[in-house]
């Protein structure tokens, strides 16, 4: 008969006893804690963008204070009267309203005399949610989507892997050759070369014709090379250097639509388009401290994106907490993208205001670069195609009109190119 150990079955029963009071336990507090929770937290969430988020965030200071965890530091009755009508209070000579009201510099709170206790009660919800923390994983799973995915194989690695095959390959060939020569001479068999063969190194050494040919081709080609690498000289194509804090073009310019002559405004008054001082990514950021969690694809790019703020404010000496600039401030060493030689002459306005020309025309798709990067090669011979293949613009253009009028006769044409108005003189661009 089998022997049954009672004690075993005893631990394994108080351990599943165990388990059942601990999981009941947990669901009466679960149970507990959302019978005390009042309030809609999604209701709460849009009640929150729509009125409160103009001078409040949730986890920083801004116009006002942090919201989050408010309900918990002040009694709900005294949160509905506030809310609606703060002045009302501080007036009246509440302590912690008159306390909360100089806190604050004395800013004066719009009141809410629409919303009721229901509203409040889920903007409170709204605010007592706990903080998301970060996902652990989420660096691991942005190394694997910048690497191309965790099923793709590495190109150097498949390479690596048939240069080995090959070098296996020449040794096994090697091999097989040697065990050959020893079995013909074990068995008497002589293997004796063709006296009269020629080496083939000999052979067309001795060809003076192919010789010519041969180092004719080479001459050619390397001088057709060497031409070609040449001309590569201070063409910067696809140049894409990291800056010091990183600025993403396709979520302002794309995402949030900002206007390129927004940042960029000399360019429609000035030679060049000018890089955008701090102030002017400040006119938002003032108010703008985070990244909105619709931008942000995950909790990592999130993060990331904060902190680029956070280099923002660092190097305007913007004081978050207190909402207003400490005077200690650091330069911002940006790169450069586009540069043209010191000896070419272009004129940003006489292109954007004067001819109509989209920023994308010669900097591609910027509002859909994460990263700008130099999209035109910038060359002469880039330039003269552009004025030999681009017409003049005449709408609302009395200038040009007349000038087409009188040049179209000359050269018997409808339209009237750049390079026609005197666009290929070399004193246009070098002087």
């Amino acid at each position: 008969m089998k022997k049954v150990n009672f004690l075993y079955l005893r631990s394994q029963l108080s351990f599943l006893l165990l388990v059942f009071l601990l999981t009941f336990s947990t669901n009466l507090h679960s149970q507990e804690e959302s019978a005390d929770s009042v309030g809609d937290v999604a209701a709460g969430e849009a009640l929150f963008k729509s009125n409160c988020a103009a001078c409040h965030k949730m986890d920083a200071k801004a116009v006002g204070p942090a919201l989050r965890g408010v309900a918990d530091k002040f009694e709900r009755e005294w949160l509905y009267d506030w809310i609606r009508n703060s002045q009302a209070m501080v007036a009246a000579g509440d302590p912690i309203a008159v306390k909360l009201f100089e806190e604050n510099n004395k800013m004066i709170m719009t009141p809410f005399p629409a919303l009721s206790d229901a509203d409040i009660d889920n903007i409170l919800a709204y605010t007592s949610q706990p903080k998301a923390q970060p996902v652990a994983s989420a660096a691991g799973a942005e190394g694997v989507a910048a690497s191309g995915g965790g099923d793709s194989v590495s190109n150097d690695l498949v390479l690596g892997a048939l240069a080995l095959i090959f070098i296996l390959l020449v040794i096994m060939l090697f091999l097989v050759y040697g065990t050959l020569k020893r079995i013909a001479a074990a068995n008497g068999v002589d293997t004796v070369t063709d006296p009269n063969k020629v080496p083939l190194w000999k052979a067309f050494a001795q060809n003076q014709f192919l010789v010519i040919v041969v180092s004719v081709f080479f001459l050619l080609a390397g001088s057709y090379f060497a031409f070609g690498y040449l001309m590569q000289v201070g063409v910067d194509q696809g140049y894409q250097p990291v800056q010091p804090i990183h600025f993403s073009h396709k979520i302002h310019a794309g995402d949030n639509g900002v206007d390129c002559n927004f940042c960029h405004s000399s360019a429609r008054k000035s030679k060049t388009s000018g890089i955008p001082s701090l102030n002017v990514c400040m006119s938002c950021h003032k108010n703008i401290s985070e990244v909105a969690e619709e931008t942000a694809t995950d909790e990592y790019s999130k993060e990331f994106y904060d902190g680029e703020i956070a280099k923002l404010y660092q190097a305007v000496g913007w004081d978050v907490d207190e909402q207003q600039y400490t005077g200690e401030t650091e330069p911002v060493k940006w790169v450069r993208i586009h540069n043209l030689p010191d000896f070419a002459y272009f004129n940003h306005s006489q292109h954007v205001s004067v001819a109509g020309i989209s920023c994308q025309t010669c900097h591609g798709e910027v509002q859909e670069m994460e990263v700008v990067e130099q999209f035109s090669p910038l060359t002469m011979g880039w330039c003269i195609d552009c004025h030999r293949e681009t017409n003049v613009n005449l709408a609302s253009n009395e200038y040009y009109a007349k000038i087409h009028e009188e040049l179209s006769k000359k050269y018997g044409v409808e339209k009237l190119t750049i390079a026609e108005m005197g666009g290929l003189e070399c004193g246009k661009c070098h002087y």
